[in-house]
């Protein structure tokens, strides 16, 4: 307890002493943006144009750290007056800026390359602004200051104003980050087109088309705070049911766009949207067998891969084909022999529980692809080779030729697959599947049948991967025994744990993340996964219940709160904290 008290009365006397505060914020920025440049990642982002011939994505980056370093000091409100605010934020950035400067002075003087690959001579030149050293730091000093001097000001400025500032430069901000990807889709209709070539060149965002984005958010911000008032309150005032019908109205009007951005957005976003969609189909799968059932599994990955498998040795135009039935005559006994691996699959692992269940299911995943690549079945499965000429899906004469027509028929498998899922949940055998998962020995007290409740989530989450399987191998037109990597397990279970266990629209809004991001991040190169990674660490960090979680979580974390306001209000702050 004494020790709690002493660490207690010393990080209070850290936290309201304003300059050392200053201090240590701005040598942070300054030493990220050290770390930025030895790992290379200044140098890279330095030839990538966001507004082209003006900034580029490295300069873009370095002033955010700046502006983030004044936002930091003037959101803790430690300086007294407003003066003091920007002034105290003006330095952060101005020491974050010196720190950096220290670097460029070192690298003008001695070679670094031996120690830091990335430290080389078009770093020094991007540094230092193609100037030379002195005027560089001396730019880099100044950019600093007023950065980070303006990141402060922001802070201080009533929430009408800063507002649409921060609107346009983040509307601004995500036309030319993400460039690469809305270029294409604007570019693809003749409606947007006009759009395009106002604000894009062919090589990337132009001045006055940031300015002009930068404007229209700003005012589109402004414009909405000004009738946000009225807007809510003649809602408020509006019937229920003329409420419940406009909510309904809008989520319909959201739906129909969703469904008709991928015919406008083009192949590309189709391609992305229908990889999410087939691990939206293997996450609600696995969210049986995890979410509700408990069944930890790490080999999910071999029902994914017997259903591929199973549609092309049925479908192919190959010599290991076994028939040469269209692609709806053999998903569903793809779906079939998934459920019956399934089962089988599941009856090994039945009297084992938890760590060691993951262990044994990662082992049985692994056996699947063994088998696929050993030399014994390699006359009937093809081995390593894989199976080519797997024909595309078609009704009447529609081939399924383009991701976004394959998109389409992922989508509706996986509105059927949630539907099929949702009645689940709910059901006798979804509830039997809660009770094991919570406690086994108790559920079998109670007159469940163990074994057949868990065959039956082994089997059931194995059909839904058996059909993402079949649509794989049918969006492919090959397949091969690499692509069932033990990757594929845990990116399912990863996406399931994002969005929130157990929860439906949270397997749909794990993948969209997880499985989503990665593409969309590819604007950051080769350092993508990096960003990646943070981005999932933040999310659990802030949302560790995940992005959706269900109905019954919810419950259990309101429950917790209100505990923890009851002991607090009973016994003080400390002991609500040492119960929790």
């Amino acid at each position: 307890m004494s020790f709690e008290v002493v660490a207690s009365s010393r990080i209070e006397t850290v936290k309201y002493t304003p300059w050392r505060h200053v201090r240590t914020v701005g040598l942070q920025a300054g030493l990220l943006c050290v770390l930025l440049a030895a790992v290379g990642i200044l140098g890279l982002f330095n030839r990538r144009p966001i507004i082209v011939g003006e900034l580029t994505l490295g300069y873009a980056v370095l002033g955010l750290v700046f502006l983030c370093a004044g936002i930091l000091v003037a959101k803790r409100r430690l300086f007294p007056t407003v003066g003091g605010l920007i002034l105290g934020g003006a330095v952060a950035g101005l020491i974050g800026a010196a720190v950096l400067s220290l670097l460029t002075a070192v690298l003008s003087l001695y070679s670094l390359r031996w120690i830091f690959v990335a430290l080389d001579p078009p770093l020094l030149k991007m540094l230092t602004f193609t100037y030379s050293t002195p005027v560089g730091i001396g730019l880099m000093l100044l950019t600093g200051l007023c950065l980070g001097g303006l990141g402060a000001t922001l802070i201080v400025l009533p929430e009408r104003i800063r507002a649409p500032i921060l609107g346009g430069l983040i509307g601004a901000g995500i036309a030319g980050l993400f460039q690469e990807m809305i270029r294409p889709i604007l570019a693809n209709s003749p409606v947007t087109r006009p759009l395009h070539n106002l604000i894009y060149t062919w090589t990337g965002l132009t001045q006055n088309g940031a300015i002009i984005l930068f404007v229209v958010v700003a005012l589109c911000v402004a414009g909405w705070q000004a009738v946000r008032g009225d807007v809510k309150s003649r809602y408020a005032q509006l019937p229920a049911p003329t409420r419940t019908r406009l909510r309904w109205g809008y989520i319909a009007a959201a739906a129909l766009l969703f469904l008709l951005f991928p015919a406008f957005a083009g192949n590309f976003i189709g391609q992305v949207l229908l990889t999410v969609a087939l691990f939206t189909l293997m996450g609600m799968g696995l969210n049986l067998e995890v979410g509700l059932a408990g069944l930890l599994d790490l080999g999910f990955v071999a029902f994914y891969a017997v259903g591929a498998y199973v549609t092309g040795l049925l479908t192919a135009d190959s010599p290991f084909a076994l028939a040469h039935l269209s692609w709806w005559e053999a998903m569903p006994i793809a779906v079939f022999a998934s459920v019956v691996v399934g089962v089988l699959f599941g009856i090994p692992v039945l009297k084992v529980r938890g760590d060691y269940l993951a262990v044994a299911t990662l082992g049985l995943g692994e056996i699947v692809r063994v088998i696929v690549l050993s030399d014994a079945a390699a006359p009937l499965l093809a081995g390593a080779k894989g199976i080519l000429q797997i024909p595309r899906p078609q009704i009447g004469d529609f081939h399924f030729y383009t991701p976004v027509s394959m998109f389409y028929l992922a989508l509706a498998a996986s509105v059927v697959a949630a539907y099929c899922a949702w009645r689940l949940e709910d059901s006798r055998l979804g509830r039997a599947w809660k009770a094991i998962r919570d406690d086994e020995d108790v559920a079998q007290a109670l007159g469940i049948n163990l074994i057949q409740v868990k065959l039956l989530a082994y089997g059931l989450g194995a059909a839904f991967a058996g059909l993402a399987g079949s649509l794989f191998a049918a969006m492919l037109g090959s397949i091969y025994p690499h692509s069932f990597q033990l990757i594929i397990s845990i990116n399912i279970l990863a996406l399931i744990i994002v969005g929130g266990m157990g929860s439906l629209p949270g397997v749909v809004v794990g993948a969209a993340v997880l499985i989503g991001l990665p593409e969309v991040l590819r604007e950051f190169g080769e350092y993508r996964f990096l960003f990646y990674g943070l981005a999932i660490i933040l999310v659990m960090r802030i949302k560790p219940e995940g992005l959706w979680p269900s109905a019954a979580k919810r419950r259990e974390l309101k429950i917790d709160a209100e505990t923890r306001a009851e002991q607090t209000a009973q016994h003080g702050p400390s002991t609500a904290v040492q119960k929790v």
